[in-house]
């Protein structure tokens, strides 16, 4: 590698194994489970834990560089064994930088029921402008779940799916952000859950979650500051 993409992947390596931590800090994964990718940009190159390792042993020198068909480019152990999902994920949307997959609780409880989380909440709107829908039931190992993601997340507003009988799959810009749309998920579903078990929930108009994804992705949070402007 040359001296600027490796000066790129060892950054990405740092920050995946660093979100890896997010994820337990959540409570969105156990044991061994989960995972976190990111794509090199420019390169047909991604950054992704390794298979069956603690999270306690997850490391920056550890994780592993494959190139987009999911063949491991450098590393000394074996990538996730949803290398060839995230893979596929990257591969038909370009636009993605950052893959998640947790089996978090209440999110993974909804995956079960094969039921998408209607939206009755602002927060929900705000960062899902929508539904949280649910995929298709894939095995595990080829790119079956990939072909999944991609047909359902293509053209809808969420980050998040749910893929039946399995778990929570996010995208995002990059990595970070598909760990945020991933405790963001997490949160939606156990609020839903709960709304359930009190009764029926009050519905939203579709023009207010509009509204209120558009002022969330577009106004919320601090404006771009310029180059050396303080």
């Amino acid at each position: 590698m040359s001296a600027e993409l490796d000066a790129t992947v060892t950054r990405l390596r740092e920050q995946v194994a660093a979100l890896h931590g997010e994820l337990v800090r959540y409570n969105l994964v156990a044991w061994t489970a989960g995972n976190v990718s990111a794509r090199v940009p420019g390169r047909d190159l991604m950054v992704i834990k390794p298979s069956g390792v603690s999270y306690d042993d997850l490391r920056a020198d550890n994780m592993i560089v494959c190139d987009l068909d999911g063949v491991v480019v450098d590393g000394d152990l074996s990538p996730s064994s949803d290398t060839a999902a995230h893979a596929y994920v990257y591969r038909a949307m370009p636009e993605v930088g950052g893959v998640v997959h947790t089996h978090s609780g209440y999110a993974t409880a909804w995956a079960a029921r094969g039921e998408a989380i209607p939206c009755h909440l602002t927060a929900q709107a705000d960062e899902f402008g929508g539904e949280i829908p649910v995929g298709p039931f894939a095995l595990i190992g080829g790119d079956d779940i990939g072909k999944g993601i991609v047909a359902t997340l293509s053209g809808h507003r969420s980050p998040a799916v749910l893929m039946r009988n399995h778990g929570v799959f996010t995208i995002g810009r990059d990595a970070r952000a598909a760990v945020k749309a991933a405790v963001m998920c997490e949160d939606v579903a156990r609020t839903a859950h709960l709304t359930r078990a009190l009764g029926t929930p009050a519905p939203m108009a579709q023009a207010d979650i509009d509204a209120l994804y558009d002022r969330y992705q577009n106004v919320y949070g601090q404006p771009n500051r310029a180059a050396g402007a303080s």
